[in-house]
Parts: structure tokens; sequence; C-alpha cells
């Protein structure tokens, strides 16, 4: 009877281990591949613009530059170092602010001045923080300036307010303000060029992922 009771058992072991699949075994998750993009630079996106102001009430004057060239490394897997390497040039000689006349005395009278053909930037740092470090070179003087930055659909923008003073630039303030003494003339009274400008600069990525 006891026999019959173990083989009994035994062919029930049997049959459970069968219907449950025999030993454990743990189902894998199943992974998506990490998708691997290519980044390149966006021909003819770069823009820098500016904001002068005159007046003791600070009033805006606004430009940016038309011929605008773009160098480095113009592919790669890592956006970060493709921004990085590239090497903006502006020509101030093609500075806009919507009047020929306007245009005529800043490249004469502020660039002139101060012997700046070109404006070369490129940007040096991304804090974790929100800011940048843009290196800038006006003229012979090189200096960084801080500002914010933001990197949204493959759009870098960078947003800063910049002392032209600090890059040995007064000399054209000056000689502008006295060209232009009864534009730059407020109610006050007050023949007033500001030495800060804003700054606006914007570039685009393009992207292929696989």
């Amino acid at each position: 009877m006891k026999k019959k009771l173990y083989s009994g058992i035994a062919l029930f072991s049997v049959v459970l281990l069968t219907a449950c699949g025999g030993s454990e075994k743990k189902e894998e998750a199943i992974q998506e591949p990490e998708k691997t993009c290519f980044y390149s630079y966006n021909e003819g996106s770069t823009v820098m613009e500016w904001a002068a102001y005159k007046f003791t009430e600070k009033k805006a004057v606004k430009g940016t530059f038309t011929d605008i060239e773009v160098a480095g490394t113009m592919e790669s897997d890592d956006p970060v170092a493709l921004l990085k390497s590239l090497v903006i040039t502006m020509k101030t000689s093609s500075v806009e602010s919507q009047d020929a006349d306007r245009n005529k005395k800043i490249v004469e009278h502020f660039f002139g001045t101060i012997g700046a053909d070109v404006l070369v930037g490129s940007i040096a740092n991304l804090n974790d923080d929100g800011t940048a470090d843009l290196k800038i070179k006006v003229g012979k003087t090189e200096g960084m300036l801080n500002g914010k930055y933001t990197w949204e659909n493959n759009v870098f923008t960078f947003d800063a307010a910049m002392d032209v003073a600090k890059w040995n630039a007064m000399s054209g303030i000056e000689a502008l303000n006295k060209i232009c003494k009864d534009l730059h003339t407020g109610t006050d009274g007050v023949s007033k060029l500001w030495s800060e400008v804003g700054i606006h600069f914007e570039t685009t990525l393009s992207s292929d992922c696989e």
C-alpha cells in the first residue's frame, strides 16, 4: 500500500512539474537599443543680435550683423562638443540697424576707433547653473562673457549684457557719442551712449537619429 502511495506521489510530482514548465525561469526585460544621434551644424542658422542704449533712460537701438562666418567641427555625435568647437566671425562692416546713416557712423566712429574689423566669438563653457561663458574678441582684446543659455530642440540660445568697457572700447563709445551728440540727447538735456550692450546669440544643429 505504501509502495502504491509513493508511486502515486511521484507520478503526481512529475505531472505538476511538467505542467509548470519544470524549474523556474526568470523572464529578462526586453530593452530597446538606445538611439544614436548624429549632429551637424545647420548652415546659415547663426544669428547675433545686439541692443545699444542711448539717453539717460536707456532707450534701446537694436541691430544685427549680416556677414557671419562659422568654422569648426561641422558634424559630431556629441552636440556639446560640436557647439564648443564653433568659431563665429562677424565682419563689423556688416552691422545693420535699419538705418544706413547710423550703420555708417557705427562702423566708422565706433569700430573704426577701436580698430575692430571683425568680432570673434566661441562657446567656452556650459555651466550646470544654466549659464554659459562665451570667449569674445573685440579688436585685440579678448575676454569672457557670462550669460544665460538654453538648449531646446537642437537650438542653442545665449543672452547677456556686455560692458564693452571691459574690451577696451570706451574710446569708440566716446567717439560715436560725440558725432551723434544731438541724436543721443534725451529730454533731460544729457547726451548719453551707454557702454552696456545687450547680446542675443542663437545657432541651430540638425540631428539624424538611428
